[in-house]
């Protein structure tokens, strides 16, 4: 009977809100904003900037790196510093539901901080790691130029969110926010199975984003699905559809906890129909140096702070250290 509810609930399609970066209202965008913030916690961004051109030399690119040999693939095997490719079933976010990993493969393009830089911390601004250029001539060049304009709309995206939280519209532009941001970006294939959640068999598993935001590219196969509400009985699971020429944003655990719960993270999950499905996200953290602190237009007497203040380095290893404990257990 479980089976036949999910199965029921896979054929709704979510609507959510469009922001235009176009508009020179920001406090039109903010109020628009933080409606979809209260709602999903998922919204699209339009004319923001980014060429169509850019994004779809990246999905090319991309595909021509996960149709290479896997012995090709793996000289560039993810390093400890997370960089590099990740092969498929390497993770599994959603232990509880799944019988295995997810079934998709990754590679992961971080910030590089200055080499002469002694206040940036290594672990989250080291080098990252490229495919043979003779193999793929050009690839990191658009590769890189993609991370940098994919960061530029996040940062736009920022200002909007910081008057939806009441802030300053530069609050989040300074050098311990998203001056010296922590930015990954994944390039993600998902392989042509069909994924069936009453055997645990999902794409990728449900999970929340634990950054500040993301910013979600992905081709015309649906896939995505969010869950409004993770504690109702049974769970409702709805289909994101990819728009042309827009991106799909999405609050993470971090600014949930950074707005005192205000900003809901949203469950999301993906969901294999047999077809090969690309994504590349773009996961975006303030300065490791930053202090994760309840926002002070985001407090007051009868709503004091409900998590305590952490510097946002010690909150990613602990919950790198939660994914990789999850892997263990696999």
């Amino acid at each position: 009977m479980e089976s036949k509810t999910e199965e029921a609930s896979m054929i709704n399609v979510s609507s959510l809100t469009c922001i235009d970066l176009d508009n020179s209202n920001l406090h039109q965008l903010a109020v628009l904003l933080k409606q979809a913030c209260l709602d999903s916690g998922f919204f699209y961004v339009i004319n923001h900037g980014m060429s169509e051109e850019l994004k779809e030399e990246a999905f090319e690119q991309s595909k021509k790196f996960f149709a290479l040999p896997l012995e090709e693939k793996m000289k560039v095997l993810r390093n400890e510093k997370h960089r590099g490719y990740a092969p498929i079933h390497e993770s599994r976010l959603d232990p509880k539901n799944q019988v295995q990993g997810d079934y998709k493969e990754g590679f992961t393009i971080g910030m590089e901080g200055p080499k002469d830089c002694p206040d940036l911390d290594k672990s989250f601004y080291s080098s990252n790691i490229w495919p043979n250029p003779d193999v793929l001539p050009g690839w990191r060049e658009t590769m890189e130029k993609y991370h940098q304009e994919a960061l530029r709309v996040c940062k736009s995206i920022a200002r909007v969110i910081a008057l939806a939280l009441d802030l300053d519209v530069d609050y989040f532009d300074g050098p311990e926010m998203l001056g010296n941001s922590i930015a990954n970006m994944i390039l993600f294939h998902y392989e042509g199975i069909l994924s069936d959640p009453s055997k645990g068999i999902y794409a990728c598993g449900a999970h929340s984003d634990y950054g500040m935001m993301t910013l979600l590219a992905t081709d015309d196969v649906m896939g995505l699905q969010i869950c409004k509400d993770k504690d109702a009985k049974p769970q409702k699971w709805e289909y994101v559809p990819s728009i042309k020429k827009a991106f799909i944003v999405n609050i993470g655990d971090l600014l949930e906890r950074w707005s005192n719960g205000l900003f809901k993270s949203i469950l999301h999950r993906v969901l294999g129909n047999g077809q090969n499905r690309y994504s590349i996200p773009l996961f975006v953290l303030p300065s490791h140096k930053c202090l994760i602190d309840c926002l002070p237009t985001c407090q007051s007497k009868i709503n004091l702070p409900k998590y305590p203040a952490i510097k946002c380095s010690s909150y990613i290893f602990q919950r790198y250290k939660e994914v990789h404990e999850h892997q263990k257990q696999t």
